[in-house]
């Protein structure tokens, strides 16, 4: 019988193994400790707060920060608004981006190499702010929900990540539906889309981050709308208020904000805010992770 052999470990692997295991904890405490931080601030007395000196534990726990954030009504109505924008923006992105790619994955498409080059061009240049705001009034989408949604319905980079992917399929899959009588829209409802399952995912994680995190399109088409006030745009403004000494930053935050940033220490606005528009998205990654990590890996070497 043939001895089995046991590995026993040299002293160079035992050290790889301790810097190894020393620089992974080392980036677990640079990664955790910023967002330990903000939520100990959050949940510590706003008056304590003040004295600094909290690390990762509140000092003095309370959740009356919390409880006079949620008192404002810019923050629920924003918190609304941000999440239809999100679904809504998400879908239609995913739709259209996953639409054009599969149009352009397509070598019999006579259209697909001028489609290409047009959309490259607009991931180096743009028109500017001026322009696109022009653009923006001209169509009549100033204070209304549909400018979160519509000027970015479609994203160049999407496409091509889309389409890479497509590509990367069989394409006798595509040559048996259409043998049994599939139509395009057929081959890409119930063969294109479920095998994009991967790459959809990871768009749909930048396309829900994108819209979740976005602000400034509510300051410049929907400032002088309230009732289509975005979660991020209120926490800018408390921001601005809590930072600013000038007389804008007072002009910014008017009414119920100014009282509010009276009432608890602007540190401790700041960061339960903070706590508020982050878990939301973080919630999400978890059913999202497998996907992401297949999609992450398009541009790999493949056997």
């Amino acid at each position: 019988m043939a001895r089995s052999t046991v590995f026993k470990p040299t002293l160079g692997d035992r050290i790889f193994d301790i810097a190894n295991y020393t620089f992974m904890i080392v980036v677990l405490i640079v990664t955790l400790y910023p967002f330990l931080n903000v939520l100990a601030i959050s949940l510590n007395d706003s008056v304590d707060t003040v004295r600094g000196g909290i690390y990762i534990w509140p000092r003095e726990f309370t959740l009356e920060n919390y409880v006079q954030i949620f008192q404002y009504e810019g923050l629920l109505t924003g918190a609304k608004i941000s999440v239809l924008r999100t679904l809504v923006g998400t879908l239609l992105g995913l739709i259209s981006g996953s639409m054009l790619g599969y149009v352009l994955s397509r070598t019999e498409f006579q259209g697909r190499k001028f489609i290409s080059v047009f959309l490259a061009l607009t991931m180096y240049f743009s028109g500017g702010l001026i322009p696109g705001f022009i653009l923006i009034r001209d169509l009549n989408l100033m204070n209304t929900f549909l400018v979160y949604v519509i000027p970015g319905m479609v994203s160049a980079f999407n496409v091509f990540v889309i389409r890479s992917f497509i590509d990367g399929l069989p394409y006798s899959l595509q040559e048996s539906a259409k043998l049994d009588g599939a139509n395009d829209f057929t081959i890409y409802y119930k063969i294109i889309l479920p095998l994009c399952k991967p790459v959809l995912a990871t768009i749909a994680l930048f396309l829900a981050v994108g819209q979740w995190n976005s602000w400034l399109d509510t300051y410049l088409y929907n400032g002088q709308s309230p009732h289509l006030t975005t979660l991020q745009f209120e926490l800018m403004k408390v921001l601005s208020s809590t930072q600013g000494t000038g007389g804008s930053a007072a002009a910014v935050a008017q009414g119920n904000m100014a009282e509010l940033v009276k009432q608890v220490s602007p540190e401790a606005i700041k960061m339960a805010i903070t706590i508020v528009v982050t878990v939301p998205i973080l919630l999400v990654y978890p059913f999202l992770q497998k996907y992401f990590v297949k999609g992450m890996t398009l541009g790999a070497v493949k056997s």
